[in-house]
């Protein structure tokens, strides 16, 4: 008998927007890779069984796994919530391998079963986890940590990153200059076709560095650890510390704290910290994140429909895919930038929450025309060597038509600049 792992997203994916908009919970990145990877490195004796959620974003997202689609009705099927992370509920819980439905406070977290039980609910998208509350398998309550709202995929970051990048052999098949400073060479990974350039400095001393295929890092850039930088991604001078960044960035300034998706620039000095920052955003130079209040006190963030309580004191932004901020942009504590959005009041603090696909100039903030966003984005990827493709696009304006009751109907639409 095979075991099939199928990893879902459930109802709860938007708690988790703006980043989850145009992307499934699956293909977040979190740690040394995205939450996906994650759990297939977890049960590396599962055949992929495929992904549960949205079908517009799963279609978009083109992940890199492959699906073993020759499933057999005596296979047994693993299904896993992808926003739950492996720990140490996790072994006990297969353990004896019988039928199950593994549940964490409200959410369902998991559940084993036999393929023709489980096959039924495989195109329920984002319901599969009431699907499978519906079987009737035996219940187990397991202590499993659940990504529930967008600051602790922050927040739990930069342990994941350690336990990722501690656990990895690391690799020297990179260039790295004589005159570059490295401290603990033993926990730094350059990979093939990385280069590290004079006077850049890694210091791995307060955790692992790995600089994935391609990588550039330019004189008088320190990276620190923990701190992966994704494939082809170029860091252009300043200080990254405690980051994942995904492939295809250009960094420049200080990054502290944050997840970058990937395909988002910040070639300009500027403080991003305490943040996660979607695919194909581009910061304007001098775009800078607050990331504590004056007071010290807790920050509060728009999440799942309302402002939250988070309990904590050091939170910056949550950037929706495809914003483009001007150059001085100013971002609040606690901010949340929704997707599509394009904010140019240089100067002065953008509102701490953004609707997505707004345009605002400083004063006021109008609808954002698609037309004008969707040419933007063909340029922007292009740019890296990428299309828009006809299902990234259908994504964007399904969501775009989604959201048109969240915007003022009657709002003046802005063209913008030629």
């Amino acid at each position: 008998m095979t075991q099939r792992l199928v990893l879902f997203e459930d109802a709860h994916w938007g708690d988790l927007s703006p980043l989850t908009d145009l992307l499934p919970v699956h293909a977040l990145a979190f740690g040394g890779s995205c939450l996906a990877t994650r759990w297939m490195r977890a049960v590396p004796e599962a055949r992929p069984g495929g992904f549960v959620g949205r079908p517009r974003t799963l279609a978009a997202w083109r992940p890199a796994h492959a699906e073993d689609a020759r499933a057999d009705s005596t296979d047994s099927v693993l299904a896993i919530q992808v926003a739950a992370l492996p720990g140490p509920w996790f072994a006990p819980a297969i353990a004896d391998g019988a039928p199950a439905l593994w549940l964490a406070g409200d959410r369902v977290v998991g559940a084993r079963g036999p393929y023709r039980q489980l096959a039924p609910g495989l195109g329920r998208g984002a319901d599969f986890a009431e699907f499978l509350r519906g079987l009737g398998l035996p219940e187990s309550r397991v202590d499993a940590r659940v990504i529930r709202w967008p600051w602790e995929l922050m927040e739990w970051n930069p342990e994941a990153l350690s336990a990722d990048l501690e656990s990895a052999r690391p690799e020297s098949a990179g260039e790295v200059h004589r005159l570059a400073a490295l401290y603990e060479p033993q926990r730094i990974s350059v990979g093939a076709g990385a280069r590290v350039d004079a006077f850049a400095v890694l210091d791995a001393r307060p955790g692992p560095i790995r600089l994935e295929r391609g990588v550039i890092v330019q004189p008088h850039t320190v990276v620190v650890g923990p701190c992966v930088v994704g494939e082809g991604t170029e860091l252009l001078g300043g200080v990254v510390s405690r980051s994942t960044i995904g492939p295809q960035c250009r960094i420049a300034g200080e990054v502290d704290s944050s997840v970058w998706q990937g395909y988002a620039n910040k070639r300009h000095h500027g403080f991003v910290g305490h943040s996660v920052i979607g695919e194909w955003s581009n910061l304007g130079a001098l775009t800078t994140t607050s990331d504590l209040k004056n007071t010290y006190g807790e920050v509060r963030v728009w999440a799942g429909g309302r402002e939250m309580a988070t309990g904590s004191h050091k939170i910056g932004s949550f950037i929706g895919a495809h914003v483009k901020t001007g150059i001085g942009t100013l971002l609040p504590t606690g901010a949340s930038i929704g997707t599509g959005s394009n904010l140019f009041g240089g100067g002065r603090f953008a509102p701490k929450r953004v609707p997505p696909f707004t345009w605002w100039d400083g004063e006021r903030a109008v609808e954002h025309r698609i037309e004008r966003l969707l040419e933007t984005a063909r340029i922007a990827m292009s740019r890296r060597g990428k299309t828009l493709d006809r299902e990234v696009q259908q994504a964007i304006e399904s969501m775009f038509e989604a959201t048109v009751r969240e915007r003022n109907p009657a709002a003046e639409k802005v063209q913008g600049p030629a």
